[in-house]
């Protein structure tokens, strides 16, 4: 076949660049921008989620939904348009009140598009998750068994976790990018500070937080600022699960203390797990917790339109933050000119996604990523 392929190249023919020819389907006016995308979005698909969404994309789901939006902006764009240019015949008495219901309408619709974007990256794109706790805990035997093999050195000297240490695993249907981090405590060892500073940053970007609490012995100080950090995590939408490991050794520890290291703070107390990550004991059930705080199988199931590409996203976001602001011009008794201003601003944004007035250097990033010939 190679040999076929040079010959025919020596006789004139190239190969075909990433993306050429649904790049050129794009161009010629038979699919729009986003289908384009879910091409290479279902190429890259991990996942049966992920398959479908790609799948629904490519038919034309996701831009209908866009397009029902653009529509009804256009309306009011042209309604106020011809009502400034012929006032005779087209009357802004009371309209301000139905663009406000439009509006809202258009607001509930974004939102909800926006809601189901975040849904669906969790069950497409996996879960990102930071596995945290105090030294010699158990965090990288916790890694290691959820991976099927000795990823991390585990020893029985404290702080042998220096750096972070990421793996993707599957847990009861769910995909899970894990990150096991270095013990976080107070330290002098400049190398193992800098562990623990990455620890952090694990805790800022992910979305599922596992500390890894040792049953036993009794809780520290460190346990105690690690419960601070998550609580600060919990107040921003991040999920936790308090994992009680060594059960299979002498208790050191009550489960009402653990509860009060968040409870005295006032916050509410993440589900706890009891295992052992010696013996395998109660390990079983995390993936149910997972699915059962991500609502993963009701997510699955939902009839809903799914946006899986981040600029997709963005340009919804934008696209809404343009109509809060025509709200906001309606609530301060603002002539109808700047309503259609930012009113055109959402609609030329969402067209982006379609590939409506998209500049030239964004489609070609875009189909730079394709695989070649696609």
């Amino acid at each position: 076949m190679n040999r076929i392929l040079e010959l025919v190249l020596r006789s004139g023919a190239r190969l075909a660049e990433p993306g050429e020819f649904t790049k050129r389907a794009f161009l010629g006016g038979r699919i729009d921008l986003a289908r384009a995308e879910a091409v290479m979005d279902l190429i890259s698909s991990g996942n049966e989620f992920a398959r479908k969404t790609s799948a629904a994309q490519l038919e034309g789901a996701v831009s209908a939904r866009i397009r029902e939006l653009r529509e009804k902006i256009l309306y009011e764009i042209a309604f106020i348009e011809s009502a400034l240019d012929d006032p005779e015949n087209y009357s802004l008495d009371g309209y301000t009140d139905k663009l406000m219901s439009v509006c809202q309408d258009l607001e509930k619709e974004m939102r909800s598009l926006l809601s189901h974007a975040e849904e669906g990256r969790i069950l497409k794109d996996g879960i990102r998750t930071a596995i945290v706790g105090r030294p010699n805990v158990g965090k990288s035997s916790l890694l290691n068994h959820l991976a099927g093999e000795e990823r991390a050195i585990v020893t029985d000297i404290a702080g042998t976790t220096r750096d972070t240490l990421s793996e993707t695993v599957r847990v009861g249907g769910v995909l899970l990018h894990l990150t096991d981090t270095a013990g976080i405590r107070k330290t002098n060892d400049k190398v193992e500070q800098i562990g623990v500073d990455r620890a952090q940053k694990a805790l800022d970007s992910a979305d599922l937080i596992l500390f890894v609490i040792d049953s036993s012995r009794a809780l520290s100080s460190e346990d105690e600022e690690i419960a601070a950090r998550i609580m600060n995590k919990m107040e921003e939408g991040k999920k936790c699960i308090l994992l009680m490991n060594k059960t299979d050794l002498i208790s050191g520890v009550k489960e009402e203390d653990v509860k009060t290291l968040f409870t005295s703070k006032g916050a509410d107390c993440p589900p706890l797990l009891f295992c052992s990550l010696q013996t395998g004991e109660g390990t079983k059930e995390l993936g149910d917790f997972i699915s059962e705080m991500f609502h993963t199988g009701e997510i699955a199931q939902k009839n809903e339109i799914f946006i899986s590409n981040l600029r997709h996203k963005g340009a919804v976001q934008e696209a809404l933050d343009s109509i809060c602001l025509v709200e906001d011009s309606i609530n301060n008794g603002m002539s109808e000119d700047f309503f259609s201003i930012d009113l055109m601003n959402a609609y030329r944004v969402l067209g982006t996604i379609l590939g409506e007035a998209v500049e030239d250097d964004l489609v070609e990033e875009i189909f730079s990523k394709f695989c070649m010939g696609k």
